[in-house]
């Protein structure tokens, strides 16, 4: 049986058991986003990236459920370790996905997009998804993490990131997203 779970913009989620449900809402005026979720995730989905999809039908996805805390929150409740870990996790899905040259968006203020359930994040929503040939993913995600409000708290756990260092190499990333720059990237939280 289906339960209404939540409302967004382009679509309505029902939950069943372990899976949600995701129909288009009628009253948007955003056309296919349901079939452009669909077929990102069967490709990211290869790489660990997103829920998984279980089946497609017209107008419809299912997918598992994501137990688990919104990223902000999440943040505010565990230790430096677990932070760290779970930050260098989603940049490398942020990389995976810009090499993929797939754009999520919605990564520059992901507290909806990123569910971690225990140390393992799990983007969701990829109804906006499409192809770039210079994707966002990385220096989006390097915006949350570095806004006020993020920061603060990363500093509250004892997480102190070179925001100058950071931008410098986010800069040149932009310009050859290379796995060198990435690593660079990584090794400041480190």
């Amino acid at each position: 049986m289906l339960k209404e779970f939540a409302k967004g913009h382009r679509s309505i989620v029902y939950i069943s058991r372990r899976n949600i449900v995701k129909t288009e809402k009628p009253s948007s005026k955003a056309i296919n986003r349901i079939n452009n979720e669909a077929h990102w995730l069967s490709i990211l989905n290869e790489h660990n990236i997103g829920p998984k999809l279980i089946k497609k039908d017209s107008g419809s996805i299912t997918i598992k459920f994501v137990k688990g805390s919104r990223i902000t929150e999440w943040l505010k409740t565990n230790s430096k370790k677990n932070i760290k870990n779970v930050l260098i996790k989603i940049l490398n899905q942020c990389r995976t996905l810009d090499k993929l040259h797939v754009n999520k968006y919605e990564l520059t203020n992901p507290y909806k997009h990123i569910i971690i359930n225990k140390t393992n994040p799990v983007m969701i929503d990829f109804e906006r998804c499409r192809y770039s040939v210079n994707p966002k993913n990385l220096t989006q995600f390097c915006q949350f993490i570095t806004s006020l409000k993020i920061s603060k708290v990363l500093e509250s756990k004892g997480i102190i990131l070179n925001k100058e260092k950071l931008k410098l190499l986010l800069r040149m990333y932009k310009h050859e997203q290379n796995d060198k720059i990435f690593d660079k990237i990584i090794r400041l939280l480190h």
